[in-house]
C-alpha cells in the first residue's frame, strides 16, 4: 500500500516561514511526479509546485520566488519550504504523487494558516 504523509503544517504570522514535508512509503522514485496542492476554505484545489524525478520544477504564478519544492531521494522525502507567507496562502496542503503507471497518490494533508 502506498502512503503519503504530510507533517510540517501550523500557525504562522505573515512574512514568516513554515516548511511542509511528505514522506512516502517506499522509494519516491516509484512517482514520476511528485506535488504540492492547496484547498482554501470554499475554493477548489489547486497546484502549487511540483518536481519530477529528473529534479525539474515548476511553480504556480502565486508562489513562484517565495515557495521552494525539493526532495531527497535517501529520505523518500519531498519537501516544500514556504517563505514571506501571506494570509492568502492559509488551505490544507495536500500531496501528490504519480506513479509510473499513472495512477495518483495522495496524502491526508496538513493545515497551513498565516494570521498576525
Amino acid at each position: 500500500q502506498v502512503q503519503l504523509v504530510e507533517s510540517g503544517g501550523g500557525l504562522v504570522q505573515p512574512g514568516g516561514s513554515l516548511r511542509l514535508s511528505c514522506a512516502a512509503s517506499g522509494s519516491i522514485f516509484q512517482f514520476y511526479l511528485m506535488g504540492w496542492y492547496r484547498q482554501a476554505p470554499g475554493k477548489q484545489r489547486e497546484r502549487v509546485a511540483h518536481i519530477t524525478s529528473g529534479g525539474v520544477t515548476n511553480y504556480a504564478d502565486s508562489v513562484k520566488g517565495r515557495f521552494t519544492i525539493s526532495r531527497d531521494n535517501a529520505k523518500n522525502t519531498v519537501y516544500l519550504q514556504m517563505d514571506s507567507l501571506k494570509p492568502e496562502d492559509t488551505a490544507v496542503y495536500y500531496c501528490k504523487g504519480v506513479s509510473l503507471l499513472n495512477r495518483d497518490y495522495w496524502g491526508q494533508g496538513t493545515q497551513v494558516t498565516v494570521s498576525s
